[in-house]
């Protein structure tokens, strides 16, 4: 439950109708002494018999509200996520203990777990795996790791609950402990998610750890709490929001991917670039090129601030954080991050696999930019800046089945599923976005066809 959510109990016994009821309302906090809880009224001092140093306060509070017709309680408890993002070089070096313990926060936790064997199952992109596998095993057996690793094809098709059953039958039969030896995930962003329902599931709660291959899930996937799976041919209709112990993040996982893939991961970037941070924006207008010529591969590793491929990533993750740290459960539907993702879920599944997701995201982007045009949000020139961009970036800005009828369909899907309004992110300059709940059919007609006119 997110945090701060209420939910009430209610045993109600007759009928109220008609009838005056009285009623009396209380609020306790939650106290723990010698490993049992116990209601408190709120603003009572505790018994001085309790020694305070074994005395355990809960955030979680219980309301009762007590009427003539019965008595109901409101349970009100915070749940709280810590969840690590870390930069790393070099991950799958023997020397490098980040895959094995850098989600632990705690040093003297970290001695306690070298102590003992530890086991790891890995569950890795078929592909990942022919090109990173026998790094892998070398890592593990150079640090005296059992492990199991689960090679699969993770792929927008395959993203079912079926391969998620495969891999949580493969966890029960290998053994873990739920507490102390996380999943591991390397792949890409679909692999990431699959694992990340997975994990969620087993036990109704394992850890897990990301590592992501491709810049999509470096810059998205990774770094947030959603994870899921396609079902009845939608995108993303079944998963969860749990997010990972720890992601690691090394950049030389990029330089083995083919260079539509970086242009794919630019989808995401230009997201937030378009959305929050025009510097982001014109980094990627002066140095999208070259990114894409070098695939992020840093010369001056992870020191110097002004490399093009670290400022580029560190931006993408900062601005994604700020938006999906207070909103993790998205308890709010008013989220910048959604642009891009309003008609992109339709048209990517209807053409799967013809486009990739941060290319369906991009087209999905290029006609919002032309409704923010048509409604008078941006200027003729910040139009022609954000197309070209695109184009610069290698990212399609039309598809000819994303018609006008696919479009509607779209918005009506987000209208009722995001509490009755559109909550559309539109662009109001370069770097600077608001959610819209209003959009004439003419002001669509009129964006649709300049966007077919000038980007077909």
């Amino acid at each position: 439950m997110p945090a701060g959510d209420m939910y009430t109990v209610s045993p109600i016994r007759g009928s109220t109708k008609g009838t005056e009821t009285r009623t009396k309302q209380k609020e306790f906090q939650l106290v723990q002494v010698k490993n049992t809880w116990c209601c408190v009224d709120s603003g009572q001092e505790f018994p001085k018999t309790w020694n305070e140093d074994q005395v355990i306060v809960s955030p979680a509070k219980i309301g009762e509200t007590i009427t003539e017709s019965g008595v109901s309680w409101t349970i009100k408890t915070p749940i709280y996520f810590v969840y690590k993002v870390i930069e790393t070089q070099d991950l799958l070096d023997p020397n490098n203990p980040t895959l094995l313990y850098g989600h632990v926060s705690d040093p003297q936790e970290v001695e306690v777990h070298q102590k003992k064997i530890q086991k790891r199952l890995v569950v890795m992109d078929m592909t990942v795996e022919k090109l990173y596998g026998s790094k892998v095993r070398k890592y593990f057996e150079a640090n005296n790791v059992t492990y199991k690793i689960l090679a699969l094809e993770t792929t927008e098709e395959t993203k079912s609950m079926e391969l998620v059953l495969t891999i949580l039958d493969e966890v029960h039969k290998f053994g873990i402990d739920r507490r102390t030896e996380p999943i591991i995930a390397i792949g890409g962003g679909v692999c990431l998610d699959i694992v990340g329902l997975a994990a969620s599931l087993y036990r109704r709660r394992t850890p897990y750890i990301r590592v992501p291959t491709t810049l999509l899930s470096y810059v998205d996937a990774s770094v947030g709490a959603k994870n899921g799976v396609n079902f009845c041919n939608c995108k993303n209709k079944i998963g969860t929001y749990t997010p990972p112990a720890a992601t690691f993040l090394d950049r030389s996982f990029i330089k083995t991917i083919p260079r539509r893939q970086i242009s794919n991961g630019f989808g995401e970037i230009l997201k937030m670039a378009l959305m929050k941070h025009k510097g982001l924006f014109e980094l990627l207008e002066s140095h999208g090129k070259f990114l894409l010529d070098t695939k992020f591969q840093s010369r001056n590793g992870l020191a110097s601030h002004g490399d093009a491929a670290l400022t580029t990533t560190r931006l993408a993750i900062q601005t994604m954080l700020e938006e999906l740290a207070p909103n993790l459960w998205e308890d709010d539907l008013d989220r910048l991050v959604d642009y891009g993702h309003v008609i992109s879920p339709e048209l990517e599944m209807k053409v799967l696999p013809a486009l990739m997701h941060g290319e369906a995201v991009n087209i999905d982007m290029a006609f919002m930019t032309y409704i923010s045009y048509e409604s008078g949000l941006i200027t003729d020139e910040e139009k022609k800046r954000t197309i070209q961009c695109m184009k610069n970036l290698e990212l399609p800005v039309w598809h000819k089945d994303c018609t006008f009828p696919l479009i509607k369909k779209a918005l009506g899907e987000r209208f009722k599923h995001s509490g009755g309004k559109l909550r559309l992110p539109i662009p109001t300059g370069l770097g600077t976005a608001e959610i819209f709940n209003d959009l004439e059919e003419e002001t669509m007609k009129r964006a649709f066809e300049k966007w077919t006119e000038e980007c077909q």
